[in-house]
């Protein structure tokens, strides 16, 4: 079989590519070495915002569409993304009142915000966003974007893809690659059992995030240049600072921003750093000098400090930014550039560098626009019906979460309250395809801890692409912060039954 576009990379731009493209009615065959989301995806701050600090570098367009795709995503996967309230305090000495004001406007005004509430100013010796800080701080803007899961993003991307034909093989790593008789011939390796075949294209997209540098070079062996600028974010989880739900916005002296969000109910979340990194990506960690960094940045606006003693986890992920030529990393641009080598004799290669989560749709778009004159005509659906169709199980309007929560108790009454929260949260509607037609706790069998079972893991493996324990707990959850261990341990043994019983099926 020929397949008309191959995709490298199973991350956000990856398996939004692929969703777009498959939903057009072109086939594809997408591989990612790893686990879908399992790099830089996976490791985000996971907002889906503007990026308020991209207008002082005059990133106007990315803003834009930035602004315009959160209530677009909001409103085709509103289980896995929600509103949130950020808080951002005003002192002297870093960016004065005036320029926050003016971008505040502009992210007011930019993006066509319909549904999400407008900036307001907060008098924080009266307001309970105050509560936590430290009395020095008086005044505040506060203002709207939204939060994602991002590996659950990714996951959905790829489950919508398969479902409308592509085909999506994680844990298969592209070895190499070349034009010939007008083609993409591709090797790709199962990374599990070590065998290669052979896969066809018509055109091949580079979307290995970090690594498109190194596909381009090694497994490509393509004269393209490779602008690439790899930087470092780095993240802490330490248990919840404060009771109330909205997020900060807090300035360094340095002149970098960093969050502070509530996370996973009983947790708070804390980054991200910038700064360039050299080496692996896959061997990227949270440095202690990371670590100390947030939290002493942390500690200079709340009452209580925030120690490292308190991290009961940190991520790190390597951005792939286009290299600008910036001299400071949190001042390269966020953009996304997409490069095309298509000779007139051979077909098409497009690398992408660069991107945000927040983006990913648009530049999903913009690939399949430069891909479509070097292909058959798409013979489905035309650009932008990603916007409009939901993501698996976000068949439900944005204020309709609570009524999904409610229906799902009243058909399975054996479940507690926060494990139906937490299933729609994570599942939507096909909550319901996990749980089937049980009628009591046991029929959905062993619990592995918290609230984990077996009918949870058998649905991540048979819907999710989910294969070890890791994919489990850290990607397509965050069972990792409540589970032992042993309990993960467990987890893993069960998964490679499941592997197993596919091996002999």
């Amino acid at each position: 079989m020929v397949h008309d576009i191959a995709i490298i990379g199973g991350g956000i731009n990856g398996c939004g590519i692929a969703r777009d493209a498959a939903g057009r009615g072109w086939s594809v065959f997408l591989c990612e070495a790893g686990d879908l989301g399992g790099a830089t995806s996976a490791a985000s701050t996971k907002l889906i915002h503007g990026g308020l600090r991209y207008l002082e570098y005059y990133e106007f367009r990315l803003v834009r569409e930035a602004l315009m795709e959160r209530e677009v995503l909001w409103g085709i996967a509103p289980h896995i993304i929600w509103p949130l309230r950020f808080v951002l305090p005003h002192h002297k000495g870093l960016r004065p009142a005036w320029m926050l004001r003016l971008g505040l406007f502009l992210y007011d005004h930019l993006g066509g915000r319909k549904k999400l509430p407008p900036t307001r100013v907060v008098r924080l010796r009266r307001d309970p966003a105050g509560r936590p800080l430290d009395p020095r701080f008086v005044r505040a803007y506060e203002y709207s974007d939204c939060w994602v899961e991002d590996s659950r993003l990714v996951v959905l991307n790829a489950r919508d893809a398969a479902d409308r034909g592509a085909v999506i093989e994680p844990r298969t790593r592209c070895i190499s690659g070349a034009r010939e008789g007008g083609l993409w011939t591709l090797t790709v390796r199962d990374e599990r059992s070590g065998e290669t075949r052979t896969v066809r294209a018509r055109a091949l997209v580079n979307a290995a995030g970090p690594w498109v540098a190194e596909v381009l070079q090694k497994v490509l062996r393509a004269n393209t240049p490779a602008s690439v600028r790899a930087v470092q974010g780095s993240h802490i989880v330490v248990p919840r600072l404060y009771p109330e739900d909205h997020c900060y916005i807090f300035q360094n002296a340095d002149g970098r921003i960093f969050f502070v969000i509530p996370y996973e109910r009983d947790f708070t979340l804390i980054g991200t750093t910038d700064r360039d990194y050299q080496g692996d990506p896959a061997e990227v960690r949270a440095s202690a000098d990371e670590i100390a960094y947030l939290c002493e940045s942390a500690s200079a606006y709340f009452t209580k400090p925030v120690t490292p003693a308190d991290v009961v986890w940190a991520y790190s992920g390597v951005r792939p930014l286009y290299d600008d030529g910036a001299s400071k990393a949190q001042a390269a641009t966020r953009d996304y550039v997409l490069e095309m080598d298509a000779p007139a004799d051979g077909p098409a290669l497009l690398s992408v560098f660069g991107g945000k989560i927040t983006t990913y749709r648009r530049l999903a778009e913009s690939v399949l626009g430069k891909l479509a004159p070097h292909l058959p005509p798409a013979t489905a659906r035309k650009q932008g019906w990603t916007g409009d169709e939901p993501l698996p199980g976000g068949d439900f309007p944005t204020d309709g979460f609570d009524a999904q929560v409610a229906a799902l108790l009243r058909d399975y009454p054996f479940l507690a309250p926060a494990t139906a929260a937490r299933l729609v949260r994570a599942y939507g509607t096909r909550a319901r395809v996990l749980l089937g037609d049980a009628r009591r706790a046991e029929d959905l069998g062993a619990i592995f801890g918290a609230d984990l079972t077996e009918a949870e893991l058998r649905y991540l493996h048979a819907h999710e692409f989910a294969l070890t324990a890791e994919d489990v707990v850290w990607h397509r959850s965050k069972f990792g912060l409540r589970l032992s261990d042993a309990e993960i341990a467990a987890v893993e043994r069960f998964m490679q039954t499941l592997a197993a019983q596919d091996a002999h099926a």
